[in-house]
């Protein structure tokens, strides 16, 4: 079989922050200034200024992703360095107020901020989106009806936001909870067809819920204007090789489907509402609780769950080239811990002290 049209794009948003006090800083848009430069259309602003956004081209393999996103990460790096700031990957920063952080200065970032109000205005939160490409939007809406039942267990080892605002929240993941706040968030429901799905978008611009596609934050939604799945539930890793690691596996994931429809199998189509249930524990206990086997109607430790994730997916990763980086990958997170994990075990260490946290997410950056 062939899976080139299986293509990944990657995007990723960092914290910009002052090397002095740690706490989140405005860049002005400087930095993705002087980024432009050098990495194109790669760099861009986000709603709040303390966030930069990046986003590979689209990669053929697994190999061109983790050379892009390097350099992406490298390149932030460095020219924040220069100008003063210093960069990391979390999807909060441990301590830094909301209400003091300031907006872009855009339309699109006001008329946001004039209808969410103070939702849009707290969500300062960083995320990793995974784009897999399709052949086409039929065959999309497919796989992303199946895929929503393992959103939870990738979800759940790319847990990196325990803290909000100087509080161990006790979640594995707070941004999530911070972005509930957003209308059109959070597990999909499930779409007969693509003209259903496409009729739902229409039905909204056509009442004024929303003025394009872009405005549907789904954990997990098939991209308004690219042949692409774009999953959109996990929190920005510490380091590449976990962002990798997670990306190959939504890939995964999506060419399994595929490889099944090919055959006439369908994988079973789980309930919105069942599926949330697995999404709230994963980001309560990311992957030190138990998430439920709905096959099964009973719970199953959430390690052990990621692994039958793994051997579902296994006949398709030779293929693509990825099996050193989703099997040896996934398991280092699972003995090692996911980034909330390591956060949480600086700041016991430290005893409380939320800059060392941050110190410690700044040294990850790059590793």
């Amino acid at each position: 079989m062939n899976f080139a049209a299986f293509t990944l794009g990657i995007e990723e948003e960092y914290m910009v922050m002052d090397p002095e006090t740690r706490e989140l800083r405005s860049h002005e848009q400087k930095i993705v200034e002087q980024a432009q430069k050098v990495i194109k259309d790669k760099v861009k602003a986000e709603m709040h200024q303390a966030v930069v956004e990046v986003g590979t081209q689209i990669c053929a393999n697994i190999e061109e992703a983790w050379t892009d996103v390097t350099l992406l990460r490298k390149t932030i790096y460095e020219i924040a360095g220069n100008l003063g700031f210093s960069i990391g990957a979390s999807g909060t920063h441990p301590f830094s107020k909301w209400e003091k952080q300031l907006i872009t200065d855009h339309p699109r970032y006001f008329e946001l901020v004039n209808e969410m109000q103070d939702a849009a205005r707290s969500n300062l939160i960083y995320g990793l989106h995974v784009h897999v490409g399709m052949e086409n939007r039929e065959m999309a809406i497919h796989i992303a009806n199946s895929v929503r039942y393992f959103l939870p267990h990738v979800f759940a080892l790319s847990t990196n936001s325990p803290f909000w605002e100087g509080r161990n929240t006790g979640f594995k993941s707070f941004r999530t909870k911070v972005f509930d706040k957003f209308p059109r968030t959070g597990i999909p429901d499930y779409f007969a067809s693509i003209e259903e799905y496409d009729n739902y978008i229409k039905l909204l611009v056509k009442t004024n819920c929303i003025d394009n596609a872009k405005k549907v934050w789904w954990d997990l939604r098939v991209h308004p204007f690219f042949n692409t799945v774009e999953f959109r539930i996990c929190d920005v890793p510490l380091t590449v090789r976990e962002t990798i690691t997670l990306a190959a596996l939504f890939q995964a994931v999506c060419v399994k489907i595929y490889k099944l429809r090919a055959i006439n199998l369908n994988f079973i189509l789980y309930n919105r509402a069942l599926i949330n249930e697995n999404k709230w524990r994963a980001s309560r206990y990311g992957i030190d609780g138990n998430l439920i086997d709905f096959g099964k109607e009973m719970e199953v430790n959430t390690r052990a769950l990621i692994h039958e994730l793994l051997d579902f997916v296994d006949d398709v990763l030779d293929d693509l080239g990825t099996r050193e980086v989703v099997v040896q990958g996934t398991e280092d997170i699972l003995s090692g811990g996911t980034g909330a994990d390591k956060q949480l075990k600086v700041f016991e260490e430290s005893g409380g002290d939320f800059t060392a946290v941050v110190d410690y997410i700044q040294s990850r950056f790059l590793a």
